[in-house]
């Protein structure tokens, strides 16, 4: 599946009927509590001895990617050009990948 394709399946499950405002203010009240409920599972593995659940992890990070695709929409964004459009910035920051002296630099910027 491509990330337009998903982003257009995903959204069929979307309450109609909002205006753009309140669909981006839901998408980001969404990505937030999402990326909590992630953390959370991931401190109680770290923190409190929990086994890592990976089937509570991905899950997690499927409800992140439906507010993202929400969040594009209410942009008038498609996801996959957001997605490539973060990839080519990755490449000028990092051209051959991730170095701590690239990254130190940038902080000094």
């Amino acid at each position: 599946m491509d990330a337009n394709e998903y982003q257009r399946l995903a959204l069929r499950t979307e309450a109609p009927g909002r205006d753009e405002r309140a669909r981006l203010l839901n998408a980001a009240l969404g990505l937030t509590g999402e990326a909590g409920e992630f953390s959370d599972a991931l401190k109680k593995h770290l923190f409190h001895d929990h086994p890592l659940d990976e089937g509570a992890l991905r899950a997690e990070l499927g409800d992140v990617l439906w507010y993202v695709a929400l969040a594009c929409d209410a942009l008038g964004l498609r996801l996959g050009d957001v997605m490539h459009e973060n990839i080519e910035k990755l490449r000028r920051r990092y051209p051959d990948g991730f170095s701590s002296a690239r990254s130190l630099r940038r902080e000094a910027e």
